[in-house]
């Protein structure tokens, strides 16, 4: 479904290059739907920085901090952080500003 969405916006994306984006299924979708797929070299993580800046981010502030009881926990807690993330932690290329602020004022 996500995929499908993306490819109403986007003529490409960009994947890692792991055994669950390499799969015969997403190869013949891509096709059929013309969407190109761009995949990250194996060991070459920075060659999707942001990505791998937010994972970390995300990982240290959030994963490593929390024991999740049960699914429903965690989609709080993760939804939790996530709004912190968006709308209250400042950003230090945004001038300090969330990203929510900065995206409001750019509009």
């Amino acid at each position: 479904m996500i995929l499908i969405q993306m490819a109403d916006l986007a003529p490409c994306f960009r994947l890692y290059y792991g055994p669950e984006f390499t799969s015969k299924a997403l190869f013949f979708w891509s096709r059929r739907t013309g969407v190109k797929s761009h995949f990250i070299q194996p060991g070459k993580p920075t060659q999707n920085a942001f990505v791998e800046s937010f994972n970390g981010k995300f990982r240290d502030q959030c994963l490593n901090l929390y024991w999740f009881r049960d699914l429903a926990d965690a989609r709080r807690t993760i939804e939790d952080w996530r709004v912190h993330y968006n709308e209250v932690r400042p950003h230090r290329s945004l001038n300090g500003q969330p990203p929510a602020v900065f995206a409001k004022q750019a509009a």
